[in-house]
C-alpha cells in the first residue's frame, strides 16, 4: 500500500474511533483504547468468532445507515432546521 493511501486508511480508522465516541468515554487513554482493541481481536479469533463479526458487522451498518438518513433530513430542513419548501 502506498504511503499516502496507508495514511487516508489510518486517520479513517482513526475516524472510526472518534465517531464512536470512545475517545470522550476513555477521557482519550490510549492504553485503554488498545488494551479494548486486543480483547476485541481475541474475541474476533474464538470460536465464536463469525457471530461476533455477524453482529459488529449489522449493528454497523445500521448506524452507518441511520447517519446517512438523520444528514439527509438535516438537508432537507435547512441550515435555520425549518422544512424548506418545495418551489
Amino acid at each position: 500500500m502506498a504511503r499516502r493511501e496507508r495514511t487516508k486508511h489510518l486517520i479513517e480508522l482513526g475516524g472510526l474511533v472518534q465517531k464512536a465516541g470512545l475517545v470522550g468515554l476513555t477521557d482519550d487513554d490510549r492504553a485503554l483504547l488498545y488494551g479494548a482493541f486486543l480483547d476485541l481481536a481475541i474475541r474476533l479469533q474464538g470460536d465464536d468468532g463469525a457471530q461476533s463479526k455477524l453482529l459488529y458487522r449489522r449493528r454497523g451498518a445500521r448506524a452507518f445507515a441511520t447517519e446517512a438518513d438523520e444528514t439527509a433530513q438535516a438537508k432537507l430542513r435547512g441550515p435555520d432546521g425549518a422544512q424548506e419548501d418545495e418551489r
